[in-house]
């Protein structure tokens, strides 16, 4: 899948980081008054040594969305994880955010921190992840970035009282290259693709729901947008919810397909295909309808039961 336009950049709060965040500032932080953990306790799975500096790549050339322009993150080798806690009520329900970039930047504001401000909204506590880019994915060309999501859920689940989390209702939300990613870890949660570092990892990574969010990489363009046989839904995958548009350039069949396949496997799924809308608009209001698909996943969340009421 290609790049597109997208955006990122790496998050740090100095909760304890490990001495390699503090050797390399990082190219964006988050505002104060966030808690931020590194995901892994000494070097990533695999991480090679002298890795160049984590940079936002942000042109003044770069395209802009709903007239604003974005954050592009780019050589995240030290991947954390910072939480949004609800300023009002919490609803004790949690989402797990993955920005999109192709697998080699992070949209870091457009589909991240932006994310967290409407799920805080809904009472629901958001935990942005960023992950390693580039070259990271999609698994098995990598593993990185599906480690990364892997322990960022168990982790989510280790510290689940301390933020007021349910355990039973700790999900995952993705755009693009993170919608891919949110449907990998929804279908590789049985077996954890690294060594166990800790506690952590001894909890289950399976998310209790997903929120697809114009995917790719579910569909493989190079074979007539055949299935990705490597994303194989079964039973145990989690109720999901997908939402693209049918002229989005990285092709509407990565929505469709992995709806199809969850409907096989017998998993609840919701499926909003739009005429108009393109891709990478994150949550940024615009004309068109697709806009509002914010709002439909906040109702499949009451409809599963993940908040409360109907």
């Amino acid at each position: 899948m290609k790049s597109f336009f997208y955006v990122g950049m790496g998050l740090l709060c100095a909760v304890g980081l490990a001495t390699t965040m503090s050797a390399q500032k990082p190219a964006w932080e988050p505002a104060p008054g966030h808690v931020t953990l590194p995901l892994w306790p000494g070097a990533a799975p695999g991480a090679p040594a002298n890795l160049p500096p984590e940079v936002d790549t942000t042109t003044a050339k770069d395209n802009l969305i709903a007239g604003r322009p974005l954050i592009r993150l780019g050589n995240v080798s030290v991947p954390t994880l910072t939480v949004y806690e609800p300023k009002g009520a919490k609803s004790g329900a949690a989402v797990v955010v993955f920005p999109g970039g192709g697998y080699q930047i992070l949209a870091i504001d457009l589909e991240g921190t932006e994310v967290c401000d409407w799920l805080n909204a809904a009472g629901v506590t958001c935990v942005l992840v960023k992950y390693r880019v580039p070259n990271t994915g999609p698994y098995p060309k990598s593993a990185a970035a599906l480690q990364d999501a892997q322990r960022a859920v168990g982790l989510v689940r280790a510290h689940a009282a301390e933020w007021g989390i349910d355990p039973k209702r700790v999900g995952v939300l993705g755009f693009s290259a993170g919608g891919h990613l949110s449907a990998a870890v929804s279908t590789h949660f049985d077996k954890r693709l690294y060594d166990v570092v800790d506690a952590a990892d001894e909890l289950s990574c399976r998310p209790d729901f997903a929120v697809v969010v114009y995917p790719g990489y579910l569909a493989l363009d190079e074979q007539n947008m055949a299935t990705n046989a490597e994303i194989r839904p079964t039973a145990d995958t989690p109720p999901t919810f997908i939402v693209q548009a049918e002229d989005d350039p990285v092709h509407v069949e990565n929505a469709t397909n992995y709806f199809l396949q969850l409907k096989q496997a017998n998993v609840p799924a919701e499926l909003h295909i739009y005429a108009e809308g393109g891709h990478g608009y994150g949550l940024r209001s615009t004309t068109l309808p697709v806009t509002h698909w914010p709002q439909l996943v906040e109702s499949w969340l009451h409809t599963i039961h993940v908040l409360a009421g109907n």
